[in-house]
């Protein structure tokens, strides 16, 4: 067979043949930095108030009695540092001005990324097991994260079992970090045992917040199978669906919405009331321009914020799950 016409494999002028557009499914769902209350931190060390009614009891008293009088129980303080997140973003002149697929300008297309950066960033932290630390001139101020200050309301998903796992709590200034201790699987009655916990101090735990094997175990609960499988609805009208996860947990203590976290920790569960978890800022967040240094621009997104768990005993937690179903 003759080879005399020219191929696409000969061509060394062929141009790319490339998208204009970049593709990122890096996710945003950011539960607890975009649901959470805001409030007005003016200090870099933001302090807060408990108190609790004094247990029920009888309650009978002669006529006619004379008055008496006990002391007033102490209120409880707490407290969190301001932490400080940011992100830079430095790009040269020249990479500003060349032609690029799917970005019109390269520095704006960069802050607008660190931008979601830092907010997954926070809620990564906000949702977090780490200690606050009030920080010096060589080391950061860090907030402490809600696994860290649920220290009442904790079960522990091995019962017995577990010898290790720890959440110390609040001490002096400071939230000290959870320990972990020996995993096992979520079983229904742990579940009920962290509602009902934060039921009986006053809370509403109106969300169970959890990662997706978490979430997967909460779908083998024997009432959950029962409603598992194929139906077809209006009489098989309808397409058919395949019914295989757990959305509403209703338990004896309430209806709970299951939410998914891709931050929080995969081996931590939360029952959280919305009404007594919030966030403090101290410096909201906003873009900077800096200065330039020669051909090129620079610029920052930065926020101070601290958690304030305005009443830790109105969630729970359940820690050391297992991380796979």
């Amino acid at each position: 067979m003759a080879e005399a016409a020219t191929k696409t494999f000969d061509l060394s002028t062929m141009a790319e043949d490339v998208e204009d557009i970049i593709y990122n499914i890096s996710p945003m769902d950011t539960w607890a930095f975009t649901n959470l209350k805001r409030k007005k931190a003016s200090n870099r060390y933001h302090q807060w108030v408990t108190d609790v009614l004094a247990t029920p009891a009888a309650n009978s008293h002669l006529e006619g009695d004379d008055a008496t009088y006990s002391t007033a129980a102490t209120h409880t303080v707490l407290g969190n540092y301001t932490n400080i997140s940011r992100k830079t973003v430095e790009v040269s002149g020249t990479a500003d001005a060349v032609k690029q697929y799917g970005v019109a300008e390269k520095f704006a297309y960069e802050i607008a990324k660190v931008g979601k950066e830092l907010k997954r960033d926070i809620e990564t932290m906000l949702l977090g097991a780490q200690a606050s630390t009030i920080g010096a001139k060589a080391s950061a101020r860090v907030a402490a994260g809600l696994e860290t200050m649920i220290s009442g309301n904790r079960i522990l998903a091995g019962g017995s079992a577990n010898t290790t796992g720890t959440t110390p709590g609040f001490s002096g200034t400071t939230w000290a970090a959870p320990t972990d201790g020996t995993q096992a699987t979520l079983a229904e009655s742990v579940l009920n045992s962290a509602l009902q916990a934060s039921w009986e101090d006053g809370g509403d735990p109106s969300i169970i917040l959890c990662g997706p094997s978490v979430k997967r175990q909460i779908a083998q609960f024997a009432g959950a199978a029962s409603f598992a499988g194929f139906y077809k609805p209006n009489q098989g009208a309808a397409n058919g669906a395949v019914i295989s996860g757990v959305d509403t947990f209703v338990s004896d203590f309430g209806s709970h919405k299951v939410m998914l976290s891709r931050y929080c920790r995969a081996r931590t569960l939360f029952c959280v009331d919305p009404e007594y978890v919030s966030m403090a800022w101290l410096r909201p967040i906003k873009y900077e321009a800096l200065a330039k240094v020669g051909d090129g621009s620079r610029g920052m997104i930065l926020g101070e914020w601290t958690l304030v768990s305005d009443n830790p005993n109105a969630h729970a937690k359940v820690q050391d799950l297992v991380t796979s179903v």
